[in-house]
């Protein structure tokens, strides 16, 4: 049953590949009407060789025959034509293939760089990086580099075995039967053999994403591994996942290499038949030498075709696995489209309002319970409490990563949900945990906040952000290049360079998620100050764990199992003396 439901999503897979070439379907139909002609042309070719063989056995048999031998260079040369049209034409019609199959594989690309962005934050929290990048690179690449090369193979195939197969009936029906009849017993042995191997490939294809996501996981956390000493154990981890990509490569590579010999060996015997039974026909007068010539020269192009197709079964293969995987990557539930009329607050002065929202990542699961509460405009919140307790998940249904399952969240009295995405994110500033730069300069880091602007702004902002200092010690100062990751500067400087960028942005609403965390003391006294500056008049949304950093808050929201708790200042959740005032005195108490 698995292979019949695997078999089906390869021809399903298959169909929607060629779905894309409909927009280059007229380039496409010359260049089968041209491979067609070349494949005439290229049959003629051995026809008028047998006549020219016959004038020459005349001109051997009777000296000289002015007649017979310019009949022989005249079929000659219809020959020589016969194979430069074939040549011409046939280079004619694969520049035309390749050019169709790269512009369908550039739409597919097209096609999966969009699906990237209109992926709910939910995919990629339950899909591993290594296999996501696996189906939109080694699986796109596999259809890349096969698409061509098989099309032309199996267009030429099909022509040269029709056309064929017609000239030798009407050279031989004896002959043609003879020399085809053991044809159907390798194609019945081939298919035998490629169906076994098609599973072996629909491995393969899954065993390189689950390799690639293995290693993207334990690279990125070499350092971890390194300090616990799991080396030994990642790499045996390793070594068996590699181990079943092994095995299944290679058992899929040796049956579908098998395909190719069974096909020579079997046309071979076809082959000595019909040199046998050719020569009796042949010795009774019923076919003349140049004839049975030109027949085997048929028989062995007729048999080509045949090999060079279950040659590229395993590419046949390995293609319809990997647009099985690229479709269901582009087949994944996508975020839920923006309202057809959108809306924007008229003023935007930052009040957000929860109104009795409930949420749960899996639907037999619920984090937040009923969240109603009103945020004022301008205000500093601050968000504490244990791990788990849904402060990022709040986050994350602010920014509209994720809808809620009932109730609602407004924006200046509009529902998020009636806002174009596009939109509600650019009214927020964030500062993560988890810092992103990449590959570039520091003006160009800084710079991604806000792309117009100058670089006296970015260093303005960089200034506020106590950023400008350790800037300028580097090599080129804001031209500093970062390497991938920006591994090449301490993690606390990163730090300061995202918040610098979140200063150059400058929008009404901040999310902090532990943005000082990676910095030392020192370091994080200038940054609030800095913070403390930048946050007058806008709403901000900060989460803590090192409570001494959010005592100024107007709101500390103080969360456990998805429900808001307490709520209050600093000084009202003290003189209650309940959750908030046990985890701030457990973290300045004598030890």
């Amino acid at each position: 049953m698995k292979n019949n439901v695997s078999s089906s999503k390869q021809k399903g897979a298959y169909k929607r590949l060629f779905s894309y070439m409909k927009p280059y379907r007229g380039r496409l139909i010359l260049a089968i009407l041209l491979i067609m002609v070349a494949n005439l042309a290229y049959a003629a070719a051995p026809l008028l060789m047998g006549n020219a063989t016959n004038f020459l056995a005349i001109l051997l048999e009777g000296g000289k025959n002015p007649d017979a031998l310019r009949s022989f260079l005249k079929f000659l040369a219809f020959m020589g034509c016969a194979y430069g049209i074939n040549s011409l034409l046939s280079y004619i019609g694969t520049w035309l293939i390749v050019g169709v199959t790269e512009n369908t594989i550039y739409d597919l690309r097209k096609k999966v760089d969009h699906k990237l962005s209109k992926l709910p934050l939910n995919y990629y929290d339950t899909n591993s990086y290594g296999d996501i990048l696996s189906r939109v690179t080694n699986d796109v690449d596999t259809v890349s580099s096969s698409l061509q090369q098989s099309i032309y193979q199996i267009l030429n195939a099909f022509f040269t075995i029709v056309i064929i197969f017609i000239i030798m009936l009407n050279i031989s029906g004896v002959l043609t039967f003879v020399g085809l009849a053991i044809v159907p017993v390798a194609l019945y042995v081939s298919a035998k053999i490629a169906k076994k191997s098609k599973a072996k490939f629909d491995a393969q294809q899954s065993k390189t994403g689950e390799l690639n996501g293995f290693v993207e996981e334990y690279y990125s956390g070499h350092n971890v591994v390194t300090v616990f000493g799991r080396e030994d154990t990642v790499i045996d981890e390793f070594e068996k996942t590699n181990e079943d990509l092994f095995e299944s490569s290679k058992d899929g590579q040796f049956l579908a290499g098998t395909l190719m010999p069974i096909m020579q060996n079997m046309t071979n015997l076809g082959y000595a038949l019909v040199c046998i039974v050719g020569a009796i026909i042949a010795i009774m007068g019923g076919l003349s030498i140049g004839m049975i010539q030109s027949f085997t020269l048929y028989l062995r192009q007729f048999s080509q075709p045949l090999t060079q197709v279950m040659q590229i079964t395993n590419i046949i293969q390995s293609t319809g696995s990997a647009a099985s995987r690229i479709f269901e990557f582009l087949d994944e539930e996508e975020e839920v489209d923006d309202v057809e009329n959108p809306q924007f607050p008229k003023e935007l002065k930052g009040q957000v309002t929860f109104n009795h929202i409930r949420f749960g990542y899996l639907p037999h699961q619920t984090l937040i319970h009923d969240l109603d509460i009103k945020i004022g405009a301008g205000e500093k919140t601050a968000i504490v409490g244990p791990t788990g307790a849904g402060k990022t998940t709040l986050i994350n249904l602010i920014m509209r990563f994720y809808d809620v399952r009932s109730g609602s969240i407004n924006i200046d009295g509009v529902d998020i949900r009636d806002m174009e995405r596009s939109r509600l994110r650019e009214i927020f500033g964030m500062v993560l945990q988890d810092t992103w730069l990449y590959n570039g300069t520091i003006m160009e880091n800084i710079r991604y906040g806000k792309l117009d602007a100058t670089d006296e702004e970015v260093i303005e902002a960089a200034k506020k952000a106590r950023a400008d200092a350790f800037i300028r010690t580097l090599p080129g100062g804001y031209n500093f290049v970062l390497q991938e990751g920006a591994g090449n500067i301490a993690q606390g400087q990163r730090q300061l360079l995202t918040i610098a960028r979140a200063m150059l942005n400058n929008p009404p609403i901040l999310i902090l998620d532990e943005a000082t965390s990676s910095v030392d003391t020192r370091t994080e006294v200038m940054i609030q100050e800095a913070m403390s500056e930048m946050m007058k008049g806008k709403t901000s949304f900060v989460i803590a764990h090192r409570l001494s950093t959010i005592k100024d808050a107007e709101n500390i929201l103080y969360m456990q199992d998805g429900d808001i708790l307490e709520v209050g200042n600093h000084e009202e959740l003290m003189a209650k003396d309940g959750l908030y005032a046990k985890l701030y005195n457990s973290q300045f108490s004598d030890k």
